[in-house]
């Protein structure tokens, strides 16, 4: 997601035809959201299974295949197809049911939290004292989404320099406006793909204190490059903040092999699963200072205020929804995009938010 987004492909490991006659009728909104979610639910429980996930020596083994072909990997693939299914639709449709900060990733319901705006504020100021945030720092936003932490932080501390990298022009465009509209002249919006962008040859003081980046990494294959990467960029006492949401142990591909892979296919093509621990080993360049683990009922409860908001938009995001997909498909889309919301949140919500969940890093320069 964000931003973030999980897979519902996860949900079908092994499918026979009746699942592609099930689908249809969901597609369709003819099945109502509990048996969906019923449905969900025992898929991933299914998954989990096929996955072997209480087979320690199994796990080791899938893990250890995972590495090679990550480190024979690009840093990234597919990253048209990414942008395309989440990026660049028209802001106007995550203005009608994200929060206030347009935070499209998980937010933190601490206690009484009860708002999608108040959980959108409190992981941002979790991220602040997380990343160590301050002003006067020079900081880039990487992979900034529709500029929830950027413009926040832009307002929040005037002495700082704030670099936004985005890979959608309609992004761009979003927060170039909301700065203008705020009077903010401390934030710089850049496109480009992070599997290819590169700053040139920064002198120390060219270089960030701080780079944060938020649900990008799930669209990574090649973390070792990319941390090398990112490391050319933070000055020698330069520190990386990263969210992801991950497994507690498994990690894997988002593969689009047939039609049955519905959210590689429609939501995160070319995307990865993190288990909780796969960055640990890729610290060549950069070490990992501080780790946290966030349940994830914070993120089942962010897609499930989503869809909420998003069924009560409808008369707005139709129109919007005809245009981006074609009038013959918008109530179809609609519905995806519903399906979607409800497979974040049975994934999260799953075994109460004790299998998958949100991992935050802090790196230092070795």
């Amino acid at each position: 997601m964000s931003q973030t987004t999980t897979n519902l492909a996860a949900s079908f490991p092994r499918r026979d035809p009746s699942d592609d006659f099930l689908t249809r009728l969901c597609e369709k909104g003819w099945l109502p959201d509990w048996l969906v979610r019923a449905g969900m639910r025992r898929l991933m429980a299914q998954r989990l299974a096929d996955e072997g996930v209480q087979d320690g020596e199994f796990c080791a083994t899938r893990l250890a295949s995972l590495l090679d072909e990550l480190r024979a990997s690009p840093i990234a693939v597919e990253t048209d197809a990414a942008n395309a299914q989440h990026y660049e639709l028209p802001a106007s449709f995550f203005a009608a049911h994200l929060g206030p900060h347009f935070k499209y990733s998980c937010c933190l319901y601490a206690d009484g939290t009860s708002t999608l705006a108040q959980a959108e504020q409190a992981m941002l100021e979790l991220y602040e004292r997380r990343a160590l945030l301050a002003d006067g720092q020079r900081i880039l936003d990487l992979g900034c989404g529709w500029g929830s932490l950027s413009l926040w932080l832009a307002a929040r501390y005037p002495n700082a320099e704030i670099v936004a990298l985005s890979n959608s022009h309609g992004q761009r465009a979003h927060i170039e406006a909301q700065a203008a509209i705020r009077k903010l002249r401390n934030i710089r919006v850049l496109t480009g793909n992070i599997a290819s962008f590169d700053f040139g040859q920064l002198s120390e003081r060219e270089r960030f204190d701080r780079i944060v980046s938020i649900e990008m990494f799930e669209h990574m294959k090649n973390y070792g490059a990319l941390l090398a990467r990112i490391a050319g960029w933070l000055r020698s006492d330069g520190k990386l903040f990263v969210h992801l949401f991950a497994h507690r142990t498994l990690a894997y591909h988002f593969e689009v092999r047939d039609r049955s892979d519905w959210m590689s296919k429609y939501f995160f093509t070319g995307g990865t699963m993190p288990s909780e621990s796969l960055l640990l080993h890729f610290q060549d360049d950069l070490a990992v200072k501080r780790h946290w683990w966030l349940n994830g009922t914070h993120y089942e409860r962010t897609a499930n205020d989503w869809l909420a908001r998003l069924d009560d938009a409808k008369p707005t995001v139709l129109p919007i929804l005809a245009k981006t997909y074609g009038a013959a498909d918008a109530t179809r889309w609609f519905q995806r995009w519903r399906m979607f919301y409800m497979a974040v949140a049975e994934l999260f919500g799953f075994a109460q938010g004790t299998e998958w969940g949100v991992a935050h890093y802090l790196f230092e320069k070795r």
